[in-house]
C-alpha cells in the first residue's frame, strides 16, 4: 500500500491555523494566510448561526473581461491588470456582484467558498449598521452621552462623549492604533481581547475588553477631529448589547445572517469574559460578506425583505464631515469621511466601504450597482499598503461595468 503526505505534514506544520504559542513563524506571510482562514483553531470563539432557512440566491453571470481590465495605481504611471493586482495585494478571495449577480470570483491559497475568513475591521461596519438601525428605531439617541447606556464608562474617556462621536470616531482618546508601534495601546487591547493567541495580557492587566475600556482616558476635546480607534467600536458594541439585551453574536445572527439567507455560519473570537470582539473579531464566508454588501447597496432590502431600515442605510450614505477626516492625515483618501463605522469616498459614484487591516474590504458602488467583497493576507497591516492597487482598480471596474451595461 502506498501512502502520501502533503508538504505541510512533511514540514511538521499544523494543518489548520498555526498556534503562535508553539510556532514563532506563525505571522509569516505564508502562515498568515492559513491563520486568517482558521481563527477558531487557535482562539476561543462563539458561533453565529446562519439559521434554518434556505440560502439566498446569488445568481452567476461570470464575465471574461475583468482579469485583463487595466488601471493606473495611485502614485504610478504604468497601468496594471486587475488580475495582477490580486497577487500584489495578497488576495485570498474576491467576489464581484453587479446588479446582484456574481460576475467575477476568485479564491486562492487555503481560502475556500465555504470557509470563514477573519474580517478584521470590516466587523466595525456590521456593528455600525446595527447601531444605525437602533437609532432609526429611536432606541439609541445619537446625541446622548455614552454613560446613559453604559454607566460603567462614566469615569472613562467616554464619560462626556456622545454616541454620535463614538459612531463617527471623533472622540479624543489617549490610545494609539499604530500597528507598527509595538508600544501602542492597540496591542494591549488585542491581548486583553484574546485576539493574539500565545500572547496573553501581562499579569495585572484588566480581564476582558470591557474592563480595559474603563481604564482609558481622554486626551482632548471630543467632536473636533476624526481619529481611528478600534476601542470606539467596542464601546458601540457594549451600547448595542445593553439597549437590546442581546449579546453581539445573537444580534448579528438574528438581524443580519439569518434574514440575509447566509450560506455559512460565522463566528466571533471572544475575550476571557466571553464577550465577542466588536472591533475586528468576526469571521465570515466571502459570499456572505458579499450578501451583506448587496443588502447595503439595495438600501437594506435583500432576500425578499427589509433587513436594515432604509433610513439607516441613507444615514450611512450621507457621510460625515470631510474636514474632520482630513485631520487624520490619510493622504491616499482625500475628501473622504467616516460615518457609522463606514468609510465614505464622496466620489462621483457615492461609493463607500468597510475596511480591515491586511486587505479586508467590502466596497459598495451605488451608481455602478456593484459590490466587491475581498479577503486578503497582506503581510503589512495598514490599508495604505493595499489602497494604491485596490481603490483605483475598484473604480475602474465600476466604470467598466457601467459602460458595458
Amino acid at each position: 500500500m502506498t501512502t502520501t503526505t502533503s508538504p505541510s505534514v512533511d514540514l511538521g506544520w499544523h494543518m489548520g491555523a498555526p498556534s503562535l504559542a508553539i510556532d514563532p513563524d506563525a505571522l509569516s506571510p505564508e502562515r498568515m494566510r492559513a491563520r486568517f482562514s482558521g481563527m477558531r483553531e487557535t482562539s476561543p470563539t462563539v458561533n453565529v448561526w446562519r439559521g434554518a432557512g434556505p440560502v439566498s440566491a446569488l445568481p452567476r453571470a461570470l464575465r471574461n473581461d475583468i482579469d485583463a481590465l487595466t488601471f493606473v495605481p495611485l502614485g504610478a504611471q504604468t497601468p496594471m491588470r486587475c488580475d495582477a493586482s490580486l497577487a500584489a495585494n495578497h488576495t485570498d478571495g474576491i467576489v464581484v456582484l453587479h446588479r446582484g449577480q456574481v460576475v467575477y470570483e476568485s479564491f486562492d491559497g487555503p481560502l475556500k467558498p465555504h470557509k470563514p475568513h477573519v474580517c478584521m475591521s470590516v466587523t466595525k461596519s456590521l456593528v455600525g449598521t446595527l447601531a444605525a438601525a437602533e437609532m432609526v428605531a429611536g432606541r439609541i439617541d445619537p446625541d446622548a452621552l455614552v454613560p446613559v447606556y453604559v454607566p460603567e464608562l462614566t469615569d472613562s474617556a467616554w464619560g462626556n462623549a456622545t454616541v454620535r462621536q463614538v459612531m463617527d470616531m471623533t472622540t479624543a482618546l489617549q490610545y494609539d492604533e499604530d500597528y507598527a508601534n509595538p508600544a501602542a495601546e492597540v496591542w494591549a487591547y488585542l491581548r486583553v481581547a484574546a485576539q493574539l493567541p500565545g500572547m496573553p495580557a501581562p499579569a495585572g492587566s484588566p480581564i476582558g475588553i470591557r474592563a480595559f475600556l474603563q481604564t482609558l482616558r481622554a486626551n482632548g476635546t471630543h467632536g473636533e477631529r476624526y481619529a481611528y480607534k478600534t476601542v470606539n467600536t467596542e464601546v458601540l458594541g457594549w451600547i448595542l448589547c445593553n439597549v437590546t439585551g442581546l449579546p453581539l453574536e445573537q444580534l448579528i445572527e438574528e438581524r443580519l445572517w439569518t434574514p440575509m439567507g447566509a450560506v455559512q455560519d460565522a463566528y466571533f473570537v471572544v475575550d476571557p469574559r466571553g464577550q465577542a470582539g466588536a472591533g475586528g473579531a468576526f469571521s465570515g464566508a466571502l459570499r456572505d460578506m458579499a450578501r451583506f454588501g448587496e443588502t447595503m447597496r439595495c438600501r437594506g432590502f435583500f432576500n425578499g425583505r427589509q433587513i436594515v431600515p432604509e433610513a439607516a442605510v441613507a444615514d450611512v450614505e450621507r457621510g460625515a464631515d470631510p474636514a474632520h477626516f482630513a485631520q487624520a492625515g490619510y493622504t491616499l483618501l482625500p475628501g473622504w469621511s467616516y460615518r457609522n463605522q463606514w468609510w465614505m469616498t464622496h466620489n462621483a459614484h457615492g461609493a463607500y466601504c468597510a475596511r480591515g487591516i491586511h486587505g479586508q474590504n467590502i466596497y459598495v458602488d451605488p451608481k455602478a450597482e456593484m459590490v466587491i467583497a475581498r479577503f486578503a493576507s497582506h503581510p503589512k497591516a495598514a490599508s495604505a499598503n493595499t489602497d494604491p492597487t485596490t481603490l483605483p482598480a475598484y473604480h475602474a471596474l465600476a466604470q467598466h461595468l457601467i459602460s458595458a451595461s
